[in-house]
């Protein structure tokens, strides 16, 4: 009987002829277009077996250590690009929001970056920096995968996402093997699985994220719903442009949402200075009186 190290070996060699015939699909139907993140991301993980496969078969584990945990970084870096852009073409009607979400993700990704640079910095000596900071990354990555997918299937009704979209059936594939290796890592730390049941799950569930995007890849995408109730989401997309024009110069660009946050932070800045002199007041009165 296989081993689980050895079922996880052959799945792993599996994974780029599936990624393969992925990537092909989405070239035949021009899907690369519509998501060329996802589509360099597929490209990307073929290339990155193709460099660490000769390695680990040649047993030179330090080059293969080192283009393994490389591999992993731009995978991790990679898929964060793949989560932007279905975010993007989930809110393409509602501009505001998309342009909201664009300054939330720069930023989301500035604080992953810096907090893999801590976790290395930090390092202890039982551990590679480079295993850190890596590993940090992708937990990261990996919490906003399933953050997204949860997003969509509580509010895919309000954006009229359809659930057999290419951009979902993206995020479901995510969303599925992030769940999966978050809820590895929480039972690995507990002693409940050895790694090699860790190795053969978490590769396995992998191949199935690729099945599910293959799937998706051959169906035919269904268009957004345009009778759906887009009330609530209307109103968020009112409010963010009744902020923009409220506090953003005429000398502006109409589209930027820079003005909308200084407007915001000098208003928040004013209330808090406005909140301090009352205290101020009340403070010196009630001083005056206990004096009298």
């Amino acid at each position: 009987m296989k081993s689980y190290s050895q079922i996880a070996f052959y799945f792993w060699c599996a994974q780029p002829l599936l990624q393969a015939a992925v990537a092909i699909v989405f070239w035949r139907r021009q899907l690369n277009r519509q998501f060329p993140a996802f589509f360099t991301y597929i490209l990307a993980q073929i290339g990155i077996f193709a460099i660490t496969f000769p390695l680990r078969s040649a047993d030179k584990y330090e080059w293969f250590f080192y283009a393994y945990w490389a591999g992993a970084a731009v995978s991790a870096l990679l898929s964060f690009r793949v989560i932007h852009e279905v975010f993007l073409d989930v809110f393409r009607p509602f501009h505001m929001l998309k342009d909201l979400g664009t300054v939330l993700f720069k930023w989301a990704g500035v604080v992953m970056v810096l907090v893999s640079v801590v976790v290395a910095l930090s390092n202890s000596a039982h551990q590679d920096p480079l295993v850190q900071a890596v590993t940090a990354l992708q937990r990261s990555v990996r919490m906003v995968q399933c953050g997204l997918i949860l997003f969509l299937l509580l509010f895919s009704q309000f954006l009229g996402v359809s659930r057999k979209q290419q951009s979902f059936g993206i995020a479901l594939g995510f969303g599925l093997f992030a769940s999966v290796e978050l809820l590895l890592i929480a039972l690995s730390s507990g002693g409940l699985l050895d790694m090699k049941r860790i190795g053969f799950i978490n590769t396995a569930m992998y191949d199935l994220a690729i099945a599910v995007w293959m799937t998706y890849t051959l169906a035919r995408s269904a268009a957004r719903d345009g009778a759906a109730n887009h009330l609530q989401t209307q109103r968020w997309e009112r409010s963010l442009a009744d902020l923009h024009s409220a506090s953003a110069p005429q000398a502006t660009a109409p589209d930027s949402l820079i003005p909308m946050f200084e407007g915001m932070v000098e208003r928040a800045f004013s209330r808090s200075s406005h909140l301090g002199e009352v205290e101020e007041q009340a403070a010196a009165a009630r001083a005056g009186s206990k004096t009298q």
